[in-house]
Order: C-alpha cells, then structure tokens, then sequence
C-alpha cells in the first residue's frame, strides 16, 4: 500500500536559505521511486509553492501541491485541482474593513497577484520571500474573480495588536473562518473547511490511502492540523512548542540538517 508524505515548506523542508538539502532530495527520490506520494502542504499561494518546486525541482511522479492552508489542493500531474474554496466574498469588505480599524495590513489573492490596500512596509517584508507581483487597489473585491483562498494579516512590531484585531474577525465571521499564525507576524485567514488537516484526509481519500498511511511534517501553528490528522505526526526540532506537545514524534536535527530524511527513509 502507497503512503502520502505531506510537509510544510518554510521551517520544514527548506532550510532557511529556501533550499532543499542534497541528502533530503534524496531520500524523496527514494520514497516516490518506492511508489509513495509527495505533497508540499504550505500556507503559501500555489503560484509561491510551485516557485518553491521549480527551485528546488521537486517534481516526482503523483505529486500534489496543498496550497492557502488547504483552499487548494493541486495534481501536478494532471495539471488541475483536486479541491478549491474560500472565503465567503460578503466576509472580505468586512475582514479588510476591520484590519483598516485595527491598524492591520492584510492582503489577499487572485490567480495570479496579490491584491493590497496599500504597499507599505508589511507588504515589502512579505515580499523578500514570496516573489508574486501585486495590485494596489482599496476595492479589494474589483481584483477578485472568484471566492480568495485566503486573506492574511501582517504585524511586524505588535502581537498584541494583531491578536486584537483576530478576535475582532472571530467575533465577526463566528465559525465560518479559521484564523492560524504561520509564524510569529502572520495570521492566515481562510475558510472553516479547509486547513492543512483537512487537507490530508482529503487527498488520502482521493487517493485511496489509509489515513494510517499518511505522513505529515511541520513546525508553526498552521501545521497542527495536519500533524493531528496525518497517521504519523512530525514535529521539526525547530518548531514552536505547541507543534511539538501535539506531534508522535520529534526530528533529532533541525531543517538545516535534513531533520526529515530518517522520517522519509524510515518510511518507504
């Protein structure tokens, strides 16, 4: 029987200069040549995922891409999703309006740019790593030809603040959304019936695969879904403490010393 590797990106697979390492390459060819499955699961856009592909040229047979914190799940083979939603378009003015109020910058996406209210400082530092060219526009919905599938909030200097303004969303949108931080300045705002979780019990069962089959790895908060949800749950030796209290199991080195390749080997 096949297994399902899903891994988050940053803090995960990549080490810290975005880069697979030599030895986890290739331990992933030798998983996927076994007949196993490989799927980036990543809070970032599908066009920021497959960057991440391309550079590092993960490209093996029965692949998936699981972008926006499970919106989008992508068969790179088949060249199309396997799943898609968002968030609900009457929640988007109000989710903008409130990070206005809050002092909050927020951005969304369409397929191709991100769309901004305003190119400031939250949006450069964004930037340095997610390559993807963007709109300026307060009519955040003119940009949008269908549902985004997500919206993410970005606070450089307050955590305080940013968390005001995610129960201020909360409170609005009730149980309609999920607000996660993928790291310590950003807060992902995506539908209740995605996240990463959701995402391995869909594509295991699209695929067929026994949930005790599948494999999930990761390191932020956005991660735990999939860590409780996958048959065997990987926390990084670099993650946050509350990856770590949920997950089966620890990585003995960190994602700048192949942390995953005994987890990938030990599972073919």
């Amino acid at each position: 029987m096949s297994k399902l590797f899903f891994t988050d990106l940053d803090g995960t697979l990549l080490t810290n200069d975005k880069k697979v390492s030599p030895a986890t390459m290739d331990a992933l060819v030798k998983f996927t040549a076994a007949g196993n499955h490989f799927a980036i699961n990543t809070g970032r856009g599908l066009d920021s995922a497959m960057f991440a592909q391309r550079e590092n040229n993960l490209f093996f047979p029965g692949s998936y891409l699981v972008a926006y914190n499970g919106s989008q799940i992508y068969d790179c083979d088949a060249k199309k999703d396997v799943y898609r939603t968002g968030v609900p378009f009457d929640l988007v003015p109000k989710i903008f309006s409130l990070a206005k109020e809050y002092g909050i910058h927020c951005h969304t996406y369409n397929d191709t740019h991100l769309v901004s209210p305003a190119e400031d400082d939250e949006l450069e530092f964004y930037r340095h790593v997610i390559k993807t060219p963007y709109i300026i526009t307060e009519d955040i919905c003119s940009a949008l030809s269908d549902v985004p599938c997500k919206i993410i909030g970005i606070e450089l200097h307050d955590r305080a603040k940013i968390e005001r303004f995610k129960d201020a969303v909360m409170e609005m949108a009730g149980d309609r959304l999920t607000l996660l931080f993928s790291n310590q300045y950003y807060l992902e705002i995506f539908n209740s019936e995605a996240g990463k979780g959701s995402a391995v019990k869909r594509l295991a069962d699209h695929l067929g695969i026994p949930i005790e089959n599948t494999i999930a790895a990761g390191d932020e908060e956005n991660d735990i879904s999939m860590i409780e949800a996958a048959g065997l749950g990987v926390a990084m030796l670099n993650a946050v403490e509350m990856v770590k209290d949920v997950a089966d199991v620890i990585t003995k080195s960190d994602n700048n010393h192949d942390g995953l390749v005994p987890i990938i080997l030990d599972n073919i």
